[in-house]
């Protein structure tokens, strides 16, 4: 593996320009109008694998947007890694916020600035080129699977019928996943838990248009002012979530494990400096850390009604809308949430308006043991390529398809991110840096190295 580095830097710019080319394309998969770029994205990728030295590649179907497959096969007998990715992209607005186009990838300040640099198309194509240099220098020591997804980002809807269909093909004896992050470029880490997710659209319908808001405002409830106040009351002055049984089933993290949590590096007045705020918020009794790994939350995604456009229009609303979200901790059932929240949300809006609630996705939480063998040589990968040993730390976010793929496949996950909490995923002037691209490069082989021989021995 000493080769890697050199590989590396003998192709780096055609490993940029493979990338970009992928990164160009609109996969949003939030948006029918851009269907045709997610199967454009597809057969590119399907392309980059061959191109890489798979034995085969093959865009798949499935209820919704197509499945990317590829495989290596060295030996029935070696283990099967199966990596798992995604080539949709979350929608770019404010499109206004932007310093160059979201999809006209930029490098400035030794960073990729572009829609999916990081989130994951940067780290999936840091599978595809580790995958290329172990191939063409005779250094793949297993199998490989690939299943790359273009629904991920809207809840990975046709993904576990996908799986479902598929069990036989998609057999292997580990999942590896590059879509989180380190917790700093120097300190790597290992994602040892993510938050599961429900999300929902809601609507409050008042009068049958929109009325003056001079001749009706006092007289007819404004469904904005009413919405509102109802979200508002959903987290109480401590920043507890008063919806009734929706702490039932929380895991609470024991005091060992929140003792360990406190050893990871973390500095709070940086934090702050890097999301722009002069304080920090969130459930009383907790630090920052535990609010964005071990507890749940309640979060408005997006609310709009009323007039939005340029001057003034005095106008009181026929509707309000919000999408909203609940980041779910271990033990909390997604569907379980998603009832309560509509059975709550109905229950307390005043009979002035009309409420309806959609429920649009969710999934389960995931905590993935270290004790396992594919942590192990996932610590030492990191170890080889940063001189450090990584932390194991829980992510806030949520990939709700690898609890899935336990349920399904029967197949554990390991987590190696490479992206940075600076990366600005799903916002305005998305990055990744180069460092981080070229490091994961580097530290993905000795993954493929370590567990290989470990799993024989």
């Amino acid at each position: 593996m000493e080769d890697i580095k050199n590989y590396i830097l003998n192709n780096k710019g055609r490993f940029i320009d493979e990338l970009f080319g992928l990164i160009k394309i609109p996969s949003i998969s939030a948006k029918a109008e851009n269907k045709e770029d997610m199967h454009k994205a597809a057969l590119y990728l399907k392309s980059a694998f061959l191109n890489a030295g798979v034995d085969k590649a093959e865009v798949m179907p499935s209820k919704g947007n197509p499945v990317v497959y590829a495989e290596k096969t060295i030996n029935s007998k070696l283990p099967t890694i199966l990596v798992y990715g995604h080539y949709d992209v979350m929608p770019v607005e404010p499109l206004d916020l932007w310093k160059s186009p979201p999809f006209e990838p930029e490098i400035r300040d030794e960073k990729i600035y572009a829609r999916g640099a990081d989130d994951d198309k940067g780290q999936l194509f840091m599978h595809v080129k580790a995958l290329e240099f172990m191939v063409k220098t005779g250094k793949l020591p297993c199998n490989v699977k690939f299943m790359i997804e273009g629904e991920e980002e809207v809840g990975s809807p046709s993904l576990e019928q996908f799986c479902k269909d598929n069990k036989g093909l998609l057999k292997a004896d580990i999942i590896l996943v590059s879509d989180t992050g380190m917790i700093a470029k120097d300190i790597p880490s290992i994602t040892t838990g993510l938050r599961g997710l429900a999300y929902w659209e809601v609507e409050v319908t008042g009068p049958a248009r929109d009325l003056h808001s001079g001749i009706f405002g006092g007289a007819v409830a404004n469904p904005i002012n009413v919405l509102s106040k109802m979200i508002a009351n959903i987290l109480d002055e401590n920043g507890k979530i008063t919806i009734p049984g929706f702490y039932d089933d929380v895991l609470e993290a024991s005091k060992e494990e929140r003792a360990l949590l406190s050893k990871s590096p973390f500095n709070e007045d940086e934090f702050k400096k890097s999301v722009g705020v002069a304080e920090l918020a969130g459930e009383k009794g907790y630090t920052t850390m535990e609010r964005t790994g071990i507890r749940p939350t309640f979060d408005v995604c997006g609310i709009w009604g009323g007039y939005t456009g340029e001057g003034a229009k005095t106008v009181l609303p026929s509707k309000a809308s919000a999408k909203i979200s609940c980041r779910l901790v271990p033990n909390q059932n997604h569907e379980k949430i998603a009832e309560l929240f509509a059975k709550y949300f109905e229950s307390v809006a005043p009979k002035t308006v009309k409420v309806n609630v959609k429920s649009l996705h969710g999934g389960q939480g995931y905590v993935c043991p270290i004790d396992t063998i594919a942590y192990k040589a996932a610590e030492k990968a990191y170890i080889e390529t940063f001189g450090k040993q990584p932390v194991p730390y829980r992510s806030g976010g949520s990939i709700p398809i690898i609890s899935t793929f336990e349920n399904v496949l029967g197949i554990k996950s390991v987590l190696m991110g490479f992206g940075l909490e600076s990366d600005a995923i799903h916002s305005p002037n998305e990055n990744y840096p180069l460092y981080n691209f070229y490091k994961g490069i580097e530290t993905i082989p000795y993954f493929y190295k370590y567990y290989s021989e470990a799993f024989k021995a």
